[in-house]
């Protein structure tokens, strides 16, 4: 794994559990609105069905809630492990722009401001500090 993929795994991960929170509030509305009334035919059923039409929903937000709980749990454990990595550098601007970057997830714009370099030096910091990486075994 190159440096620059090991540092990227938190974002990654922080963008899977946004996905997971769309489909969460998806499934919360789905389980809060009304169904229609289907007026199209006569429907016989031979066996009526005991449980509420939205428990299958209200089970799936259970599931949905506790995956995204793991996650952000996986997530705050890689963000420590990656920082610990990224103070292992000498460098400490290198350190910094490493965790503007992959710790923070801000852009380059925000991290040349922050830094008061320019977009260049920005790049070039980061060149050299993914260089000088060494992700855990």
């Amino acid at each position: 794994m190159t440096a620059k993929q090991y540092l990227s795994q938190a974002y990654r991960l922080n963008e899977r559990i946004n996905s997971d929170l769309s489909e969460l509030d998806r499934l919360r509305d789905l389980a809060t609105s009304l169904s229609g009334v289907n007026y199209d035919g006569i429907r016989v059923s031979k066996t009526r069905s005991t449980e509420a039409p939205f428990e299958k929903t209200i089970c799936k937000i259970i599931n949905a809630e506790r995956k995204i709980n793991e996650e952000i749990d996986r997530l705050v454990d890689l963000k420590a492990e990656i920082s610990d990595a990224i103070s292992q550098l000498a460098n400490v601007d290198e350190q910094l722009l490493l965790r503007f970057r992959y710790i923070n997830n801000y852009g380059w714009e925000k991290i040349a401001v922050l830094m008061s370099v320019s977009m260049r030096t920005v790049h070039r910091i980061h060149a050299s500090a993914l260089r000088n990486f060494q992700p855990p075994a």
